[in-house]
C-alpha cells in the first residue's frame, strides 16, 4: 500500500490579503458627515453620537471589517475610528449629565452644549487627521 503525503494546510499568513479599504472609506465618510451634522446642530442629539445611525453604522463597519485588516495598514484606522466612536459616547453622555444634573439652575444649558459641540469638533479632527492618513495609505502613528 502507498503512503500519500499529508494535505498541506493553508495558514492565515500565507493567505494574500487586500486591506478593506473602501469599508474604511465609508466608516470614515459616514463619521465625517455625522460628526459635522452633529455640530451644526449644537451636539444633538444628546443620546446618539456622531448623528445617530451614522455613526452606530460607521462603528459597525469597523468593528465588522477589523478581523480582515488585521496586519495591514488599514488596521490602524479602523482602530482610530472605533476609539473615536467611543470616546464621542463619553462625552455625549458627560454631556447629558451635565444637563441632567445642572439643567435646573440654566448654568447646565450651555455647558452641556458646549462639552457636545467640543467633541463634535474633537471627532471632526479625528476624522480629517484619519482621512488624510488613509488616502497617502499611511497607517495612523502609535495604533
Amino acid at each position: 500500500m502507498a503512503d500519500f503525503p499529508a494535505p498541506e494546510t493553508v495558514t492565515r499568513t500565507d493567505v494574500t490579503r487586500e486591506a478593506p479599504i473602501t469599508a474604511t472609506m465609508v466608516a470614515y465618510a459616514l463619521f465625517g458627515v455625522g460628526a459635522v451634522a452633529t455640530l451644526i446642530s449644537s451636539g444633538f442629539p444628546v443620546a446618539l453620537p456622531l448623528f445617530g445611525l451614522l455613526g452606530i453604522v460607521g462603528v459597525i463597519i469597523a468593528y465588522v471589517k477589523r478581523d480582515d485588516a488585521q496586519g495591514t495598514w488599514v488596521a490602524s484606522h479602523l482602530r482610530w475610528l472605533i476609539r473615536t466612536f467611543w470616546y464621542s459616547l463619553l462625552w455625549g453622555f458627560v454631556g447629558g449629565l451635565v444637563l441632567v444634573t445642572l439643567g435646573l439652575i440654566l448654568i447646565g444649558i450651555p455647558i452641556a452644549i458646549f462639552i457636545w459641540a467640543v467633541a463634535s469638533i474633537w471627532v471632526i479632527y479625528r476624522v480629517v487627521k484619519g482621512y488624510l492618513l488613509f488616502k497617502d495609505n499611511r497607517p495612523v502613528p502609535g495604533m
